[in-house]
Formats: structure tokens, sequence, C-alpha cells
């Protein structure tokens, strides 16, 4: 073990020197030094390539978000919100402030409006329709009276053809329905900036880990799984806390309350009823809440590679299924439950000539002895080429303990899959991807493409479609009458 000690005092040295370098004070002007990739902020607080930026194109670095620079630049489309690598952007301290003005006192907003068509070629077995259409319309308005200091509100109205929509007008803080809110409340924050210290109070989305598909250390980041395969992030209540010296982020969360997934609704397709209950009425009898508080904490470096460390102590936000079935009429009453849940996670992204190897892995333990006990890993091989951004890996689980207790399995129904995803930007208004999970027995797999383009200054069209296939055991399999093609068309204000 002499070697292993050596390694994490040469990593801890190497961590100390570097967080000695003095962190440059934002805003600041920069300017990109190679072709390199810019990772669009999308609202749920992810991030997907859409565009490509040429060597010497000036940005504005507004701050730093984990490893990433978190930039500001000037599109066709307007400026734009998005995180680079540190090492493809250098500070200019002496240039102008950037494309942005970044004075306190202003008021500024942001949204759209959206319909989205699905076709599904087959019908499932309980469910025959095979048109759904979404509407969703999202205002979001940012008060920034100084220049450390920023409110931030955002709002969701949304529709349904499917049924997936409450049909109650009310207004929803709380994301813990079976259906999707009529009005919600996405984002209600207020953020505290400086060169050192960020603290975000409120409605928020937090994100941890940095691999793609399959994120095991992001604990903090439920999901609307109505669509298994194209799962949209939810927003968590609590506050958000981080110190930043030099590379070093040390970041602490706390949660009032858990924030649940939202599982496929049992009359649709995305709900596959085993053949065992064939025959059977299934009630959804809600859900059993727990009702203490989620903490975690998390240490980042950044530098000339990154890495990880993470605890969280809270709920697993994929529920445990608990099924009663009534002695008289054939009637199953299924109940959510949410076990106690421990995570110890870790991080790594090591940049070599020929591409960025990256690998996530957390622990699964819960201190009731209630669930299951288990390991989720990632091995991931990154690489970016011309307009080209390329990702090949392998998602692994080991099980330590096994348990009777039925789960909604949506994150481990990718484990022992190869996964991959390829992105491809065809101009600043024209992008591509494509990604997939095939299970190593070959008995489950799903891909997706999308093709996304703008126009003018506010349209954007993108058309989708998904494959999944497979064998009716397999999470993935199960769900191979589910293929479906989209088209979205989004216009922005």
């Amino acid at each position: 073990m002499k070697w292993l000690a050596c390694l994490v005092a040469a990593l801890i040295l190497t961590a100390t020197l570097e967080a000695q370098t003095p962190a440059p004070h934002f805003p600041v002007a920069g300017t990109v030094v190679k072709v390199s990739p810019v990772f669009l902020l999308r609202e749920d607080g992810g991030r997907t390539p859409v565009v490509i930026l040429p060597a010497g194109t000036t940005v504005q670095v507004t701050g730093r978000q984990g490893p990433w620079y978190r930039i500001v630049f000037t599109s066709a489309s307007g400026d734009q919100a998005g995180l680079m690598e540190p090492s493809d952007v250098r500070i200019d301290p002496d240039a102008a402030a950037g494309p942005t003005s970044n004075a306190s006192g202003t008021v500024s907003e942001r949204g759209f409006v959206e319909g989205r068509g699905l076709g599904f070629p087959q019908a499932a077995v309980n469910d025959s329709r095979r048109l759904v259409g979404d509407a969703l319309v999202r205002e979001e308005v940012f008060l920034k009276p100084t220049p450390s200091f920023r409110l931030a509100m955002g709002v969701d109205l949304r529709g349904s053809s499917h049924d997936e929509v409450e049909d109650e007008w009310r207004v929803d803080f709380d994301d813990r329905g079976a259906l999707r809110p009529r009005i919600a409340v996405r984002r209600l924050t207020a953020s505290i900036t400086t060169s050192h210290v960020s603290l975000d109070l409120g409605k928020q989305f937090i994100r941890w880990g940095r691999a793609d598909i399959l994120s095991p250390a992001d604990r903090f980041a439920p999901r609307d799984y109505m669509n298994v395969i194209d799962s949209e992030f939810l927003p968590v209540l609590g506050a958000r806390s981080a110190i930043h010296v030099g590379g070093e982020t040390v970041e602490a969360v706390w949660l009032p309350r858990m924030t649940p997934s939202r599982l496929p609704l049992l009359r649709e397709r995305w709900t596959v009823v085993p053949a065992e209950a064939a025959g059977l009425t299934l009630v959804d009898n809600g859900a059993v809440f727990p009702g203490r508080s989620e903490q975690g904490v998390r240490w980042s470096h950044a530098g000339r590679f990154e890495m990880g460390l993470s605890f969280f102590n809270g709920f697993n936000h994929l529920p445990d299924i608990d099924a009663a079935v009534a002695p008289v009429g054939g009637t199953v009453s299924l109940t959510r439950t949410y076990s106690a849940l421990r995570t110890y996670g870790g991080e790594a992204a090591v940049p070599t000539r020929a591409f960025t190897l990256k690998g996530e892995a957390a622990y699964f333990t819960s201190p009731t002895a209630t669930s299951e006990e288990y390991v989720l890993y990632v091995v991931e091989a990154e690489r970016q080429t011309g307009e080209w951004l390329l990702d090949v890996g392998y998602a692994g689980e080991v099980v330590t303990r096994s348990r009777d207790r039925v789960p909604f399995a949506a994150e481990r129904g990718v484990a022992r899959s190869i996964i991959g995803r390829a992105s491809y930007t065809i101009d600043p208004r024209r992008s591509l991807e494509v990604e997939g999970a095939v299970r190593q027995n070959g008995h489950g797999l799903y891909v997706k493409g999308e093709f996304s383009q703008t126009f003018g200054r506010h349209w954007r069209l993108t058309v989708a479609a998904a494959g999944i296939g497979g064998k009716a055991d397999d999470f993935l399999g199960q769900y191979q009458r589910n293929s479906h093609g989209s088209a979205t068309l989004r216009l922005s204000f």
C-alpha cells in the first residue's frame, strides 16, 4: 500500500500548489485559445454540446461552475451562456468585460413557448394511444440589484393530450405529485457570489458528477420519468454554499425535504405490467414521504487533471414499490416508499493526447438496512475532434447485498451496459446528437438521435427518434414497444 500512500500525497501536494495560484476576479474578458466546444447551459442545470467556437473568439468569463468556466459569448441567436474548459480560455484582465453588461440594478427575462408531438408506431398492452401532444410555456425573470447578489424566478405552464398534467389550476411549489402540475414554480433562488464564496438559497437545480448518460454521484437531481429514456431534471428546495480557492471547490448542500422522481403513470405505456399481474387491477395508493432533511458535501479539483469526492446522506429519490393484494376482487394497491440512503462518491478526469479519460463511481448503502447495497460506476473516453465530440464507455454495477423489495430502478437499468454519445456541430445554427446504451448480455438497448436547427433569432425546430429493443425481463427491453419519434417547435422570447 506504500505506492497508494505516495500517490495520494502527490495528488494533495499538486492540488495545494495549484490552489496558491490567484483566482481571477470575475467577470473578466477572455479569449478562446483553440477550436473548442461550448456546453450551452440548459434550464435544468445540465449541459449539452451544441456550439464550437473558433480560436480568437472573445468571451466574458463570469465565474466558475465546478471545474468549468462559465462564459457568455455572442452568436447569431444573441448572447448565450455556456461552460468551457479553463484550459481553452485565456484570461485577459486588462480587456473589456465582454459581450454583455454586468451592471447592477438590472432586470432581465427569458422564456419560450414550446409545442411537442410524439408518435409511437406500436400500441402498448395497457395503452393504445399512439399520438401524444405536450405544450409548455416557461418564463424566467432575473434581478441583479448589486454585482454580487441576484434573484431568479421561473414559472412553467403545461398542457398535455395524454392526461399527464393536473386539471387543477393552482401554483405548485412542491413537485411531489404523481401528475405534472399545471402551473409550477420552477425556480425561486437568491444567490450571493463573490470571488471565493457563493451561496444559493431556494428552489434550484443541483448537479454533481461529470459522467454522461449515467452519473452515480448526482444525488440531488431527481427526474421526471414519465418518458423513461427522455427524462427531465426536477428542481429541489434547499441551500447550497461553495468555497472556491484556486482550483479547489468545497460545496455543501442542505435540503429540508426530499423531492422524489416522478414515475410513469400506471395507465400509460411506460408502466409495463408484469406477466404475473395480468388480469389484476392496479391501484396507485400514493406515496409515503420521509420527514427528515438531506445533506451532502463535495470537494472538487480543477487543473491539469480533475477529480472530486462526495458524500450524500438522505433518501433515494427513486422509490421502492410496496404491493398489497386484496384477498377478494383481484386488486393490487401499490405504495411508493423512499429508503434512507447514503452514498460515497468519487470522480476523476485525466486528459491525454488521444482522449480524456473520465471515471465516476458511488457506493450506495442504507443506514436502515432495508434496501440493496451496491456500487455504480462509469468509465468513459471522450475525444473532441473538429466539430465532433465523441464519448464511449461502460456503466457497471456490483451488488454487495440483495433485498426482496421491488424498486423502480431507472438508474440501475442502464448499468452493465456499453454507453456512448456523439455530438456534431454543423454550424452555430444546426447540431446533431446521438446517444445509446447496449446491455452487456444483449437483452436490452436503446438509441436516440436528435437534429436541431434555429431559424432567425427566436425559432428552433428539433426532430428526434428513439429505438428500443430487447427482452421483456430486461429493464430496457421491456419498453420494446415504445420506440417513437418526436418533433418540437420552440419560440423563444
